[in-house]
């Protein structure tokens, strides 16, 4: 049994403090149809054995990542991940580091957040890097709410082609900070849409190359357009390794730089924990409102080189009201990981990767063009693309899992009653031959 400490007195007492007058009110923000109504039909008891047993039988069911062919993307990527990485993130100097509050005792932590901090800034093509965030959708959140600070303007314009995830998190965020998001219709299109909407009052646009739908956009003339306004760049990623190949978003006019760090040093992970990006230009209004926080390098009383926290605008130090965001934690062993895999990697090591990726997507995307009905959309794309296909794509990728084919995405999965006969498919450098030969003869046989 838990051990609750509060009487009924106290959770009164704080009930009225927030003004609701139960505990279920606090929960009235979440749509009924994703609450439990009463308890989980599973048995009141049963031995540790059986649970294991349960539980290993209802994981056999499911088609794992490294077991079939798999084409899955839509912001989140498998890449090969060198054992090497594993190893060194598990050495107890790392495993159990935590937040260096004392620089005298925690120069390695500070020092490879400070490499994370230099790295992210030179792949990004900006001046300024902070030492990582939860992850790629919560980045640009903050990102909005820093270019609401930054310009004292309460709009945001978001392309539609912006992943769904990230847009819902910033929404998310922004009601609570009196920020009002806007978002463009989602397609495959160019950013026109959101160049309209670029005016006196907006603080910022966030767009996103490669987008959702996997295309490829050229940021620089609307990126003039939206200084000419006052209004900041905002340039999403969800596939770090797309920026060994393309143009960086700050050599492309933005102003702040988010994403998703998963695919370099951090595995799939059912989804998480993953490491967002965050980095912007170096202005000092900027760097003053840029959540989380900056390691940085400095000297001590006898001249050596070490490493400290410059900024730290998180609410857990002591800055409370004044916080720039209340991030908890970096996600600081997965920034180690990311860092350790870009380290051995090398710059060259990145360009080639990135190369076989887009080479690997290229070859798929030519097999996949030739089957009867199936259309690849995109114009320019890096490892991720979209294909119309003549039945509903979500039915197509429930066949491919039938024959041990894990297909892609269905659009209308991120964007509900939109796109039904779009598949996103993705590939990169674990992907064979003989795996796109095997997801081509699948697909032309469910189809």
């Amino acid at each position: 049994m838990r051990y609750l400490p509060h009487t009924e007195t106290d959770r009164k007492a704080m009930l009225d403090a927030i003004g609701v007058a139960s505990i279920d009110d606090l929960f009235t923000d979440v749509p009924e149809a994703a609450r439990q109504d009463g308890l989980i039909d599973l048995p009141r008891k049963q031995t540790e054995l059986s649970v294991e047993r349960a539980m290993f039988a209802m994981a056999s069911k499911n088609i794992s990542a490294s077991s079939a062919p798999f084409f899955v993307g839509a912001g989140a990527y498998k890449h090969h991940i060198p054992s090497t990485v594993d190893h060194l993130i598990q050495r107890s100097e790392f495993l159990t580091a935590y937040t260096p509050y004392q620089p005298e005792i925690s120069q390695g932590t500070l020092q490879t957040l400070f490499e994370f901090q230099t790295q992210v800034a030179q792949l990004t093509g900006m001046d300024v890097a902070n030492a990582s965030m939860y992850d790629g959708s919560t980045a640009c959140a903050e990102a909005v709410m820093m270019a609401a600070r930054v310009t004292k303007r309460n709009k945001a314009v978001m392309a539609g082609s912006v992943h769904p995830h990230y847009v819902e998190a910033t929404k998310t965020l922004a009601k609570y900070s009196e920020v009002d998001v806007v978002r463009t219709e989602p397609g495959l299109g160019g950013l026109d849409a959101v160049a309209e909407l670029i005016a006196d009052d907006v603080a910022c646009i966030v767009v996103q190359t490669p987008d959702v739908f996997g295309q490829l956009h050229d940021l620089r003339s609307i990126s003039e357009a939206a200084h000419a306004k006052g209004v900041l760049v905002i340039a999403v990623f969800t596939e770090a390794v797309a920026l060994g190949l393309v143009e960086a978003p700050g050599a492309m006019g933005a102003d702040i730089a988010v994403g998703e760090g998963q695919s370099i040093g951090v595995g799939l992970n059912f989804g998480g924990p993953y490491v967002g990006l965050f980095a912007c230009k170096d202005d000092r209004r900027f760097i003053r409102q840029m959540p989380g926080r900056l390691a940085g390098e400095t000297v001590d009383a006898d001249g050596r080189r070490g490493f400290v926290l410059t900024l730290s605008t998180r609410e857990q130090h002591i800055r409370r009201d004044k916080a720039t965001s209340n991030i908890c934690t970096n996600s600081g062993l997965c920034a180690l990981a990311w860092t350790i895999h870009m380290t051995l990697l090398g710059e060259k090591g990145l360009k080639q990767l990135a190369q076989i990726n887009h080479e690997t997507a290229c070859d798929l995307a030519d097999a996949l063009d030739e089957i009867d009905g199936v259309e690849v959309l995109n114009d320019a794309f890096f490892n991720e693309f979209a294909l119309r296909l003549p039945k509903n794509a979500a039915e197509v990728v429930d066949d491919l899992a039938k024959v041990g084919v894990l297909g892609g995405v269905p659009a209308s999965r991120l964007f509900p009653g939109q796109f039904d006969d779009v598949l996103l498919v993705a590939a990169t450098e674990t992907n064979t031959e003989e795996d796109i030969a095997i997801f081509a003869k699948a697909l032309k046989g469910v189809l």
